[in-house]
């Protein structure tokens, strides 16, 4: 134990300023991390040049290299060695670090590539007669020479880290860094309707193939953005995502979330912008959990691309160098406004479920074999020659005298009732049960199986919700207060939590020192360990820097209550009765769901159903 460490000097450690060369390989570790770090930068810099069209070409993952081709306004001959210095920017002024208005603002990206790499940049500014180059190679810089270029600016990293050869040891290999570039560019993609985006795998060499492409948008800012989530997402989100468009407070919201019965395992598909820039806030995600909390369990995640305005003022995007992460100077006005602009959006969507569910359905049918031969059919009959025929046949159509049966598990037929025309409702009008459990339903191009249960469930589910809503909580006084012993922090963290918990009915004290007295809890849960609650909601708190514990135990409870008090399967339903839930889901927000996030109905259209049978 007396063995003076071997990695102590005896000697006074001398302090030394660093040369430029080393100051910028340390700063290339937190820029450029990776690849996609190095093609992000550079595509947000060509966006901030105002370009039109950019083209990314990489080749192995990005390590041999990178090339970004813009048609921007490019850089002055005069101001390329500039651009190549540290802190040198065209983007602010350095006097106000708030009101940041581009991607780029910190002048590290260009020396930061240029001390880790070998960087060539071409450029011609607007207006000039020729156009400059300019190249680094691990931090030394060459003379600037003339060079040929019609627009814009080519920005071209080669052999990134071979300065620092410790550092291509972390990196992932060629396919992983690949997917990384491809995920940055359609994030930056979706971010910028109005670009034209192109992403070139050159690895072996030429003009390489084409691995994303987004053309250039056209029309408002909406159908600008829905036409890019098609391309980048994909046809279903596009078809089963909802119009989210909110403000509070001077913070507007907008941008498409999916349907609850369109949903991932995974939160692969959340895209998050402030000021247009991609961020991962933490926040923010609580929020899109918290706001789909009621219609998904735990292991689904809903798909969204959402895009929070503000003043620049009101958040601080210079937290990190490579501009991930921000802060909002208000995070509850930002948390609100993503919570309410999405539940009001998908209350809007009402009984609307995604057409998945009958893509779904009908990938599990096996139409039999069509025949090679030909077949005559004849043309669909319209709805008025359909009513006309039923009513010729209705009086010789008598299952009973033949003894047969046209049923499936002995099904319920239900007669049209005359005031429910099938025209005028969404979900038609039931026309059998079967197996106890399913409607079926008549709508004017194809029909609805419903399943009772899980429909009926949801209802009961939004009322015993809006009860609550009206009346408040019910609490319970706990006749002897627990006493709870917490760290000095966590005693403070729950305390100014307390007005947010009380309106959930859990009363919290101060008792003394660094404990805390729980005096009352939601009547609802019935016995509660109270000790155990605190220390989730105080993990929720030090995660998310919120809670929606105490909220979700409730929903919890409400939700099996509304489960035992909903219709069971294998109760059977009179016609009106089978009508009168059809109308209820129609008017109840969220019915095309139950509280699992399951579909309660399945519509098939006629065309769909003609293509099974060959009809078409």
């Amino acid at each position: 134990m007396s063995q003076a460490k071997p990695n102590i000097s005896a000697n006074l450690p001398q302090i030394r300023q660093l040369d430029e060369a080393a100051a910028n390989r340390i700063a290339a570790g937190e820029v450029v991390e990776r690849p996609c770090s190095a093609v992000k930068e550079l595509v947000e810099n060509a966006i901030d040049a105002q370009a039109t069209r950019i083209e990314i070409a990489y080749a192995d993952g990005g390590k041999t290299l990178i090339r970004v081709t813009d048609d921007g306004h490019g850089i002055a001959q005069d101001q390329l060695p500039l651009a190549l210095s540290r802190h040198a920017t065209s983007k602010i002024d350095g006097s106000d670090l708030l009101n940041i208005h581009t991607f780029g603002f910190r002048g590290e990206a260009l020396p930061s590539m240029g001390a880790v790499g070998r960087l060539t940049i071409t450029s011609r500014a607007l207006g000039a007669e020729s156009a400059a180059q300019i190249a680094v190679n691990g931090g030394d810089i060459e003379p600037v020479r003339p060079a040929a270029l019609a627009k814009g600016t080519i920005v071209e990293l080669r052999d990134l880290f071979h300065a620092t050869p410790a550092r291509l040891k972390f990196l992932r290999t060629d396919r992983s860094e690949s997917q990384a570039i491809g995920d940055v560019v359609k994030r930056l993609a979706m971010a910028e309707p109005h670009i034209g985006f192109i992403l070139r795998d050159v690895s072996g060499g030429g003009e390489g193939r084409i691995v994303f492409r987004a053309d250039p948008c056209n029309g408002d800012l909406f159908e600008a953005l829905h036409a890019r989530l098609r391309t980048i997402l994909g046809k279903e989100f596009a078809e089963n995502s909802i119009l989210v468009d909110a403000e509070r407070e001077g913070m507007t919201l907008t941008g498409y979330a999916s349907l609850p019965t369109y949903s991932r395992g995974a939160a692969v598909a959340q895209y998050l912008f402030i000021n247009g820039r991609p961020v991962k806030d933490k926040v923010l995600i609580g929020a899109l959990r918290a706001a789909y909390s009621d219609f998904l369990s735990r292991d689904r995640y809903p798909a969204v691309a959402l895009f929070i305005e503000c003043d620049p003022e009101r958040v601080d995007v210079n937290v990190h160098p490579a501009k991930a992460e921000v802060r909002f100077r208000e995070p509850g006005v930002a948390r609100g406004l993503l919570v309410s602009g999405l539940r009001y959006a998908l209350a809007g969507a009402g009984h609307r479920a995604s057409s998945t569910v009958a893509d779904a359905t009908l990938g599990a049918f096996r139409p039999e074999q069509r025949p090679a031969a030909p077949i005559y059919q004849m043309d669909r009959p319209s709805q008025t020659a359909l009513r006309v025929n039923h009513m010729a046949q209705q009086q010789g159509f008598d299952e009973s005298v033949t003894g047969y049966s046209g049923r499936v598990d002995n099904p319920r037929e239900v007669e049209p009732m005359d005031d429910v025309p099938v025209t005028d409702h969404p979900l038609g009008a039931a026309r059998a049960q079967v197996h106890e459990n399913y409607i079926i339903a008549q709508t004017n191009d194809g029909m609805v199986i419903v399943d009772q249960h899980a429909a009926h469930e949801r209802l009961v589910y939004e009322k015993l919700k809006n009860q609550m809503a009206q009346n408040g909580v019910a609490a319970q006084a706990l006749l002897i207060p627990e006493i709870i012993e917490l760290s000095e922090s966590e005693r403070q963290t729950i305390l100014d939590a307390a007005p947010q918990l009380a309106e959930f009915a859990l009363v919290i004290e101060e008792f003394g020192g660094n404990a805390v007295a729980v005096r009352e809890t939601p009547a609802i849960l019935g016995e509660v360990n109270a000790k155990a609650m605190l220390h989730d909601i105080l993990d929720e708190l030090s995660d998310l820097n919120q809670t929606q514990s105490v909220k979700d135990k409730i929903e919890a409870i409400l939700s099996r209550v509304a489960c035992h008090g909903s219709i069971r399967s294998g109760r059977i339903m009179r016609g009106e009765e089978m009508n009168a839930l059809l109308r209820e889901m129609e008017a109840t927000p969220h019915s095309g769901q139950c509280n699992h996030g399951r579909p309660t109905y399945v519509e098939l259209k006629l065309s769909d159903i003609e293509r099974l049978f060959g009809r078409t």
